[in-house]
């Protein structure tokens, strides 16, 4: 079965670096889009990034754009977030989520699976 386990949330200072990463097992990576999502604290579920599923064309929400950073690795089967100047508005949960074909979409009807979460705080 499919499973994503996502890792590496921290509790961070304003400013700071954090990569998180997503291990994918139980389907063809490599064939997929992946995509990262996150949910604020009292917010809705919000699309963060995406990547095909050769690891081309990646896309960003454009709060995040210029700031994060998304690749994956098609033999270890991981897909990482590399996020930079973290600010509190970034604090969420974020999810790593399997897309439905290889193109990666913003909508999010178009990830159907995602793993349980790594909390990220930014907080001075």
């Amino acid at each position: 079965q499919v499973q994503l386990v996502e890792s590496g949330g921290d509790v961070v200072q304003p400013g700071s670096s954090l990569r998180i990463s997503c291990a994918a097992s139980g389907f063809s990576f490599s064939t997929y889009a992946m995509n990262w999502l996150r949910q604020a604290p009292g917010k809705r579920l919000e699309w963060v990034s995406g990547i095909n599923a050769d690891g081309g064309f990646p896309g960003y929400v454009e709060s995040v754009q210029g700031r994060f950073t998304i690749s994956r690795d098609n033999f270890a089967n991981i897909l990482y977030l590399q996020m930079t100047n973290l600010q509190p508005e970034d604090t969420a949960v974020y999810y790593c989520a399997k897309g439905t074909s290889g193109p990666y979409s913003t909508e999010l009807a178009e990830s159907d699976y995602w793993g349980r979460g790594t909390q990220v705080t930014v907080s001075s």
